[in-house]
């Protein structure tokens, strides 16, 4: 007997009780949907199943694409016993009992299959201790994840397991699953007597991003709150008001701190640098609508001022801390469009990444040269004994200049001639190129740096 039971009979009744997802759940490769990259026929999954030889896996993708479920029917068709727990309840006392009941039954030639739900909600210390058994063979690790797993689980864990990512159910997907739960009689909802039109069901199949559960509560909730709102004997149907109600809030596809969030700030940032104000206006949207922190999307605006625009708008930094400032002081929901106006200003500002690529380079010459001594000319003298050491000596002020440009070298001698900012022709930048051209010309013109005093015999 093991420390979890087995997975449950596939033609069993259906327990009433449970929720609609749950009693609709796929019980063969057959009935499954989606993921046709994977069990379509010849297909790289599919043909391991049908080997039986699964080996450990990695299911990796947004909610409701099925990876407890593909788990599942494996583990019936693979005629292995199903041990399923999630990282968010165990610890390493019960993954040891775990290993311990799976070592026993491979002694009695009874093959184990631990599914382990959001996986990647495990520590170092709990995924190491699957390593040996994985190794040994006493078990069959299929681990489900909605993150990264290159950067959530261990790469020695990982190198044992065969990474298949699973993608979200389009709504002409989800549309027939939510059809076939609406009429039938032994899982579904068909003694409800509910009628639903094609329209409604993909409405809820819209509305919740390709997550067949979501989808599925969503139907079960709508089924039953228009039961409620039909008073005579004419069936009960479910209406765009309904499913409205139901709804209350689209479901979006977000972790504030998964991989997910990133994608999302990349697609926005990626957007406004290739001037492209509707894509940006979208992808804040979708981050804000989601419950990103407005004051993150601000800071990372900021960002794209001085990254993307720079000098070429000196106007777009302001404007930005603008913006973060608004959103700090009204609050949301009136601050998203103080950063909508500052996305779109960006999006629509002339481009330049000279700053950014100046300053990399600066960077680099900080780490990787010699850091010379500033040179004399340009140190502060406030003491005699500095004098007499000649900081100072040979400084021009500039103010003292018809032209304010002194010839004098301003870069330690190793890096005299390095050129860092070099100005595009976009927008600002275009008239502070000229003006570096001309203060260049000036430069030449103007007397030649005196050299420094010879230091006084002591």
């Amino acid at each position: 007997m093991g420390l979890f039971p087995p997975i449950p009979n596939a033609n069993a009744p259906a327990d009433r009780t449970r929720p609609l997802a749950d009693r609709m759940r796929p019980r063969t490769l057959d009935e499954f949907v989606g993921q046709e990259h994977l069990i379509g026929s010849g297909k790289p999954l599919r043909t391991q199943i049908d080997r039986d030889d699964a080996g450990s896996l990695i299911f990796w993708g947004p909610p409701g694409t099925g990876k407890t479920t593909l788990a599942k029917i494996i583990a019936g068709m693979t005629k292995a016993e199903f041990l399923e727990f999630s990282a968010v309840l165990a610890g390493i006392k019960e993954i040891k009992q775990v290993m311990a009941d799976a070592e026993r039954a491979r002694q009695y030639g009874t093959r184990t299959i631990v599914f382990i739900d959001e996986i990647h909600r495990f520590n170092k210390a709990q995924q190491d201790a699957f390593l040996p058994h994985v190794e040994k063979g006493n078990i069959r690790l299929i681990g489900a994840t909605t993150e990264n797993p290159s950067f959530e689980i261990n790469s020695a864990l990982l190198s044992r397991c065969r990474v298949y990512v699973l993608k979200p159910l389009t709504e002409d997907q989800i549309v027939p699953l939510l059809r076939r739960a609406l009429f039938e009689e032994e899982r579904g909802l068909g003694g409800m007597k509910v009628k639903a039109s094609d329209d409604v069901l993909r409405k809820i199949a819209s509305y919740t991003s390709g997550d067949a559960r979501s989808a599925y509560n969503v139907l079960e909730v709508a089924a039953a709150l228009a039961q409620e709102k039909t008073s005579d004997q004419s069936p009960a149907e479910i209406t765009d008001d309904i499913v409205r109600d139901a709804l209350q809030k689209r479901t979006l596809l977000y972790d504030k701190s998964g991989e997910e969030h990133y994608n999302l700030i990349s697609a926005l940032h990626k957007s406004v640098r290739n001037s492209d104000p509707d894509a940006a206006l979208y992808w804040l949207g979708r981050m804000l609508e989601a419950g990103e922190d407005p004051l993150y999307i601000a800071r990372r605006v900021v960002r794209m001022a001085v990254e993307d625009i720079g000098l070429a708008d000196p106007n777009a930094l302001a404007l930005c801390m603008a913006a973060r400032d608004a959103v700090d002081f009204i609050g949301m929901p009136e601050g998203n469009l103080a950063l909508a106006q500052a996305v779109v200003y960006l999006s629509a500002a002339p481009k330049s990444n000279a700053l950014y690529t100046a300053y990399s380079e600066v960077q680099q010459d900080v780490e990787q040269t010699a850091a010379d001594a500033v040179p004399l000319h340009l140190r502060n003298a406030p003491t005699g004994l500095m004098k007499g050491l000649g900081y100072g000596d040979g400084y021009q002020y500039a103010h003292d200049l018809k032209e304010k440009v002194a010839n004098m070298q301003c870069l330690p001698d190793n890096l005299r001639d390095r050129v860092y900012y070099r100005p595009t022709l976009e927008g600002v930048e275009k008239r502070i190129r000229e003006r570096l051209e001309e203060i260049k010309r000036l430069r030449s013109l103007a007397p030649p740096q005196k050299p420094p005093r010879p230091k006084k015999e002591s």
